[in-house]
């Protein structure tokens, strides 16, 4: 075998392995005894789940609102975009994050929308018809 083939089969080696321990990271989405919503981010949902349910924290927003339910996941290949969707889902009304939690885009598209009247009534005065 030559040298340059022994070189390329490493590095296809290399790049399996990789791939094939790469981590995942999620998006999760608890909710509450007070029906209130948690959401977090983790690169082991199994675990953090059961640290929430645990109260191993008792200055987590969770703590007192036990027990919980999982109710939503979303896996990610990187951290930085499961930490930006995290941060997104937690700016979002409860009525968006529910229409996500089952999975209607179509509800989580309406709730996206812009329902500020200052700002509708500035955006049909700019569109021209």
């Amino acid at each position: 075998m030559d040298g340059n083939l022994k070189i390329k089969i490493g590095i296809i080696k290399y790049i399996c392995s990789k791939l094939f321990f790469m981590k995942r990271y999620y998006v999760y989405i608890l909710k509450c005894n007070d029906d209130s919503y948690y959401t977090g981010v983790t690169n082991n949902v199994e675990s953090r789940f059961k640290q929430h349910s645990e109260g191993l924290d008792p200055k987590a927003y969770t703590f007192r609102r036990r027990p919980l339910e999982l109710v939503f996941t979303r896996e990610f290949n990187r951290p930085l975009p499961a930490i930006a969707f995290e941060k997104q889902v937690k700016g979002w009304s409860r009525k968006k994050k529910e229409a996500l939690i089952k999975e209607n885009f179509e509800q989580l598209n309406y709730f996206a929308r812009c329902r500020n009247s200052t700002t509708s009534t500035l955006l049909k005065g700019r569109i021209r018809k």
